[in-house]
C-alpha cells in the first residue's frame, strides 16, 4: 500500500498529489490519500482519510508564514507537541493500513512517522533544489531542523542533519528535466531520480468573466503570487501598465479590481498560462513549470531558497527574470516585448512535451514500493 500525504496548506502540493494519485490508480497501484486537512483539502475531490489532529485554515496560514525562507530558521514550523502528535498519529495510520511507502507533500512530520513505522519515504516536494546540485556550504545549513531533532530524540528515531536532508526522503523525485537542471541523470546519485515536470492540473473551469477578459485585445500579465503577503501583491500590481489577471486564492485583494485588473480566487493555472503573455509568481516549481509548459515567460519574486534556485535555472536559459520591485512596470513591458524570452520559454516547453511527469513519478514510486508496474492504457486521442 502506498500512502500519499499532502500538506493541504499548500495548493501546489495538494494539486500535485492529485496528479500522482490519478497516475498511480491508472496503473493499478494500491494507493490512499491521507491528510491532516487544511485550507485546500476541498480541492482533493477524491476519497481521502483525515488523520487527527486536523489543521484548520488559520493553522495552515501560520505554517506557511513560518515556512522555509519565510519564518525564522530557529523554529521548525511545527511546535514540538504538535510534531510529536502528528508523527505518532501518522505512524499508527501507516501500521493500520499496511502502508509500505509514504509519499510526502511537504507534510514534513512524515520524516519522523515513517521512521517510527519502519517504512520508506518518497519526497516529491524538493523539486530541483536537491543535494546533487547544491553547493557544499548549503549542505551544512541546519536551519529549521532543531524541533525535528528534539522530537526525533524523544521518539528514538534518527534526527535530521541538515536543511537539504529535511526536504529529502529515502527516494527523492527530481521533478524536472535534465536540460533545465543542467545535470545528466547518471550524475544524480543514489536516492534521486528524474521524473519530469509535476505541476497543478486543478479540475476547475475557467470562469466565464476570466475567459472574456483574456479574449480582449492586448497583452495580459497573470499575477499568481499565492504564498506572498497581500501588501507585496498590491505593490506589484499597482505598478503594472497593462491588463492584469490576479489569482488571489485565499487573500482579499478586491481593492485592486478595476477596468484593467481582474481579481479572482483559485484558478486553474494550467488553462490560464497559455492564454497570457507574461506571468509573475514567487518562483515555486509548480508555477514556473506551469508557465514553461505553456511557453510563457516569467518574472519572479522568490521568497525562499528553493524558489531562488528555480528562477536561477530559468534565468540561465533566458526564459525568466528576477523582479525589480522598484521597476515592475518597465520590467514587465520589457519582457512583453522580448522575443528572446518567449523563444526560450517555448524551447523549455518542447522539452516538457517529451515527458509525462506524473507517469514517470508513478513508475518510480511503484518500483520503489515493489509493486508491479502496469503501463497505462493508450490515450485514444
Amino acid at each position: 500500500m502506498i500512502a500519499l500525504v499532502p500538506h493541504c496548506g499548500y495548493l501546489s502540493e495538494t494539486s500535485r498529489m492529485l496528479d500522482l494519485y490519478r497516475a498511480l490508480r491508472r496503473r493499478g497501484a494500491q494507493v490512499r490519500i491521507a491528510t491532516h486537512g487544511g485550507t485546500h483539502e476541498n480541492q482533493l475531490r477524491v476519497p481521502c482519510d483525515i488523520i487527527e489532529p486536523r489543521m484548520d485554515h488559520e493553522r495552515c496560514a501560520s505554517f506557511v508564514r513560518n515556512g522555509i525562507g519565510l519564518g525564522p530558521p530557529d523554529q521548525s514550523m511545527y511546535g514540538d507537541d504538535e510534531l510529536r502528535e502528528h508523527a505518532l498519529a501518522e505512524a499508527a495510520y501507516f501500521r493500520e493500513h499496511g502502508v509500505t511507502v509514504a509519499v510526502s507533500g511537504f507534510a514534513l512530520s512524515t520524516l519522523l512517522s515513517t521512521r517510527l513505522a519502519g517504512i520508506k519515504l518518497v519526497a516529491e516536494h524538493a523539486g530541483s533544489w536537491v543535494p546533487p546540485v547544491l553547493e557544499p556550504r548549503v549542505m551544512e545549513v541546519t536551519g529549521y531542523c532543531a524541533g525535528f531533532n528534539r522530537v526525533a530524540a524523544e521518539l528514538g528515531v534518527p534526527g535530521i542533519r541538515s536543511l537539504p536532508e529535511l526536504l529529502c526522503g529515502d527516494l527523492t523525485l527530481v521533478t524536472e528535466v535534465p536540460q533545465v537542471l543542467g545535470l545528466p541523470a547518471d550524475e544524480l546519485g543514489d536516492g534521486f531520480r528524474y521524473t519530469g515536470p509535476l505541476f497543478a492540473h486543478l479540475d476547475l473551469p475557467v470562469p466565464e468573466r476570466v475567459s472574456a477578459f483574456l479574449d480582449l485585445p492586448g497583452p495580459v500579465v497573470y499575477v499568481a503570487l499565492t504564498s506572498a503577503p497581500p501588501d507585496l501583491i498590491r505593490r506589484i500590481v499597482g505598478q503594472l501598465r497593462t491588463r492584469v489577471l490576479v489569482a488571489a486564492t485565499v487573500h482579499d485583494l478586491s481593492d485592486l479590481a478595476g477596468d484593467d485588473v481582474l481579481v479572482e480566487g483559485v484558478l486553474p493555472s494550467h488553462l490560464i498560462m497559455p492564454r497570457v503573455d507574461l506571468a509573475i509568481t514567487t518562483g515555486g516549481q509548480g508555477s514556473v513549470q506551469t508557465a514553461m509548459a505553456s511557453g510563457t515567460p516569467l518574472i519572479a519574486v522568490p521568497l525562499q531558497p528553493e524558489q531562488q534556485h528555480n528562477v536561477g535555472l530559468l534565468q540561465r536559459l533566458g526564459a525568466a527574470e528576477l523582479i525589480d520591485l522598484d521597476q515592475v512596470g518597465p520590467q514587465a513591458d520589457k519582457l512583453l516585448a522580448s522575443e528572446s524570452h518567449r523563444a526560450a520559454a517555448r524551447l523549455i516547453k518542447s522539452w516538457y512535451d517529451q515527458v509525462d511527469g506524473p507517469d514517470l513519478a508513478a513508475e518510480a514510486i511503484m518500483e520503489f514500493a515493489g509493486e508491479k508496474y502496469v503501463a497505462p492504457p493508450a490515450d485514444p486521442s
